[in-house]
């Protein structure tokens, strides 16, 4: 019979398997304000973007835009430069619909916009400034004018736009 072992004090537990012994570097901790930088950018431009599509688009729809236009439409020498039809230019960074550049600010008596129009003929740049001394008067043509691609001027007469 084999000779009984014994033991002097409580045995330590042990690992049950043997810990893996790899040398490796430390990972690279980068730190957030990159990325929160690049996100706070992208997100402050898009605001920009959409502000300037709004206001754009209040323009666009205002009675002033819709009246100029008309007058455009039915004035003989506007016809006879540009053609039938005409009509905003589109661009294409807007989906078709046209840039008005220029304020329009009803209440403080000021509208100066500048916008492209074109026709069958021909294409130009349209200038309109109106503005208002005080207030309950009515307001005072300064500017309305196309200036066309091949460089005729065309000066719109200030009452109505037929003639």
């Amino acid at each position: 019979m084999p000779k009984p072992e014994t033991f002097e004090s409580v045995a330590r537990p042990g690992a049950y398997y043997e810990r893996p012994r790899i040398k490796r570097d430390l990972p690279i901790v980068t730190s957030p304000w990159m990325g929160l930088l690049a996100f706070g950018f992208v997100g402050v431009a898009g605001w920009g973007a959409f502000i300037k599509y709004t206001t754009n688009q209040e323009r666009l729809a205002s009675s002033v835009v819709r009246q100029i236009l008309q007058n455009l439409r039915e004035s003989d020498l506007v016809r006879e430069t540009l053609g039938e039809g005409v009509r905003p230019e589109p661009t294409w960074y807007l989906n078709g619909d046209p840039w008005i550049d220029g304020t329009i600010n009803m209440l403080q008596g000021n509208v100066d916009i500048t916008l492209r129009v074109k026709g069958s003929k021909g294409a130009g740049t349209l200038y309109f400034t109106s503005i208002r001394k005080e207030k309950g008067q009515p307001f005072t043509l300064i500017r309305f004018k196309i200036i066309c691609d091949s460089g005729t001027v065309i000066h719109l007469p200030i009452g109505l736009s037929k003639q």
